[in-house]
């Protein structure tokens, strides 16, 4: 304020002495006195004029600001006590030797004579948030951290210590991050794990059957059969090899995908007899014979559910040939549904082909008929594969 200057290397005001760096402050015969925050002129004969005790006189005259006391001397007045001063209302009166001063308090500046709060945040005295309280301020952090003791700075809070995530937690600056074990995701809440369908990704995951678990998933198989070591597919088991069958001991254990069936002991009907354990024979010799196949050979087989067509499946050829003869390939039976054809790859050979998908489980038995024809000796006969094919319940 007026009458002080700003002490750079103390950082404080300190008083300007008027009596000295003002030229002719006091005029005629009088002289400067200089006063904190101000100065005084007082009459030279009065300021030098010497105590003569042995002279009883009048007190003389205290100068301004002073009063005078019971013994002669001069005591200072304290405005700010008498409330004689002028300060402003939002000034602060400070005492001193034969005056006063009018200032502020801490945390407001003097402009235009009135005392105005200084807004503390507008320079950065906090890390983080500020808050302008009159003559203060107040330093807080943002979410994530906590004030250090020095009321000003901000460090931030490890969130992982507290356990918030149902998995693992990863701190970050002002924050925390929750990561899940393999086979969940993070939730909507963004700390807890759900888990992961992950037979919800894809029908082709497992051959047969997908079942989801925390965390991951299972593949499981159809009775019949096993999961195999890459743990989606699906083997046949050979119940048959490994005894867990319920055939007799005068049947036969025939495997087939998913599945077995226990094959009874051949029996030829009249006129046909045995001639092998899956062979019977019609004799030329017998009159009963005639117009009938002369052999009937038994065969099994097993086909999987859907397959793909066209595929060749079977393949059958004369094992006896005659001079002059020739043969001829067809299906005599069982082909209703036309799922087969017969295809001849030579003179002597051909292949059952399928024709159209099968969906099993289903058992099917076919005639597969081969005509031998001799011109020569005027000779017409055949002989019968009966065909059994035993179709799956699944396409594996």
């Amino acid at each position: 304020t007026d009458g002080f200057s700003y002490d750079h290397r103390a950082r404080q005001c300190v008083d300007v002495d008027e009596c000295r760096t003002l030229p002719d402050v006091c005029r005629g015969d009088m002289r400067c006195v200089n006063q904190n925050g101000g100065y005084l002129c007082i009459p030279r004969s009065l300021y030098n004029q010497p105590y003569r005790p042995e002279t009883p006189a009048l007190p003389e005259p205290c100068i301004l600001g002073y009063t005078p006391a019971e013994d002669g001397t001069c005591n200072d007045i304290d405005e700010c006590e008498t409330n004689s001063h002028h300060c402003n209302p939002t000034q602060v009166c400070i005492n001193t030797a034969g005056g006063y001063t009018c200032s502020c308090t801490e945390g407001f500046w003097l402009i235009g004579g009135q005392c105005q709060d200084i807004d503390e945040c507008r320079y950065g005295y906090c890390q983080q948030l500020c808050a302008n309280v009159p003559g203060s301020y107040s330093c807080s952090c943002n979410p994530g951290f906590i004030l250090n003791p020095d009321s000003r700075t901000c460090q931030d809070v490890d969130e992982c210590e507290d356990e918030p995530c149902s998995h693992g937690c990863f701190n970050t600056y002002g924050s925390f991050m929750c990561n899940c074990d393999e086979g969940f995701e993070l939730a909507a809440d963004g700390t807890s794990c759900i888990d992961l369908d992950e037979c919800s990704f894809s029908e082709f995951l497992c051959q047969y059957r997908c079942v989801n678990t925390p965390g991951s998933f299972s593949c499981i198989c159809p009775p019949g059969y096993y999961v195999f070591e890459d743990g989606r597919s699906c083997e046949d088991i050979n119940e048959c090899d490994t005894g867990n069958n319920t055939c007799t001991t005068a049947q036969v254990c025939f495997n087939f995908q998913g599945g077995y069936t226990c094959l009874d002991a051949l029996q030829c009907r009249s006129p046909y007899i045995e001639v092998s354990d899956n062979q019977c024979m019609c004799s030329a010799e017998n009159p009963a014979c005639r117009d009938k196949p002369f052999t009937i050979l038994y065969r099994h087989m097993d086909l999987s559910s859907g397959r793909s067509v066209p595929a060749d499946i079977f393949q059958m050829q004369a094992t006896t040939r005659y001079p002059g003869a020739f043969y001829i390939f067809q299906i005599k039976s069982g082909n209703e549904g036309r799922e087969f054809y017969m295809r001849q790859t030579s003179n002597v050979s051909a292949t059952l082909v399928l024709s159209r998908p099968i969906k099993g489980p289903r058992e099917l038995v076919l005639d597969l008929e081969m005509v031998t024809v001799n011109n020569v000796i005027n000779f017409r006969g055949s002989s019968i594969i009966r065909l059994t094919v035993f179709v799956s319940e699944h396409p594996f």
